[in-house]
């Protein structure tokens, strides 16, 4: 049934129009509800997003700083190791130059060596002069009666041409001690005479130490400050003191050469240990025991 707008005939209208344009009036709050709700949604996630990126930039910040820390720990190690190179480098340099020095004192003491067999060659393919070398320590190894008559200390004149032909080698040695060291067998001394001056065979081999050394000393011109002479009576042997020949070889007159710091270690060592037994003359300490080794031609 028609409807008119008004009372003045306007045209008609139906009731479907009317209810049309009430709900077209209701499209805008739809439309606004829509977006408020996106909107809060979106500020929602934003947000969301917002406080990931301030984590990711605080774990970032974090992990930054720990590999700062780490950095720095990498670097003050790397220094380390930087110094501790630097040290070795250096521990090597002195070690190589310690080595080469070692080597050079060999090569001279081998010199020595060799001139003292070239001086000495007569004596010893007779059996009276024995060299020997270990090492850093040469010896020479002098049978009594090349040097002495029997139960004698005196050098004889013939002991005096030996001792100058070896002495004129020592006095060119330069950084070595030279000990002289007398030894005798076992065999007591029964002269009444001889026992007045010498009781024992300590102060027969004593003195006949301190007579080499000071011959060495004042005749072949070797300088006294390295020279020590010691006396071990019959403590030392090199043989058996039950045949001739070993007792034959146990009567002598070492002379030792080693470094000079070696035999003060050893002189230091035996004068706190108070060691008994040893005579010496010029240096007043008691010297190292001469060394074991034997080598050299019968």
């Amino acid at each position: 049934m028609a409807q008119y707008d008004d009372e003045y005939g306007n045209e008609p209208r139906t009731t479907g129009d009317h209810q049309s344009r009430r709900g077209g009036s209701a499209l805008p709050w739809v439309l606004l509800v829509l977006v408020l709700g996106i909107a809060g949604a979106g500020g929602y996630f934003g947000y969301g997003m917002f406080q990931a990126a301030n984590e990711q930039k605080a774990a970032a910040l974090k992990a930054s700083e720990e590999a700062g820390g780490k950095l720095r720990d990498l670097q003050g190690a790397n220094k380390d190791l930087e110094e501790k190179v630097k040290g070795l480098e250096q521990e090597k340099g002195n070690l190589s130059a310690q080595v080469q020095a070692k080597d050079d004192e060999l090569a001279k003491l081998k010199a020595t060596y060799d001139s003292l067999n070239e001086q000495m060659k007569s004596e010893i393919e007779k059996g009276e002069i024995r060299l020997s070398q270990n090492g850093e320590r040469l010896q020479v190894d002098m049978v009594d009666k090349i040097l002495f008559d029997s139960g004698k200390a005196e050098v004889t004149d013939h002991g005096g041409e030996v001792l100058m032909k070896i002495g004129g080698v020592l006095a060119k040695v330069e950084g070595k001690a030279i000990q002289v060291s007398g030894h005798t067998d076992d065999s007591p001394i029964a002269d009444k005479e001889l026992m007045a001056k010498f009781p024992t065979n300590w102060e027969l081999s004593a003195a006949r130490a301190v007579n080499v050394t000071r011959f060495l000393a004042e005749k072949a011109k070797v300088p006294g400050k390295r020279l020590v002479a010691a006396g071990y009576g019959e403590f030392h042997p090199i043989s058996t003191n039950s045949t001739h020949e070993g007792r034959a070889r146990n009567r002598r007159i070492e002379i030792l050469l080693t470094p000079e710091v070696e035999t003060k270690a050893v002189q230091v060592a035996d004068a706190k240990g108070g060691a008994k037994g040893s005579t010496v003359a010029a240096k007043g300490k008691a010297p190292p025991p001469p060394p074991k080794k034997k080598s050299g031609r019968k």
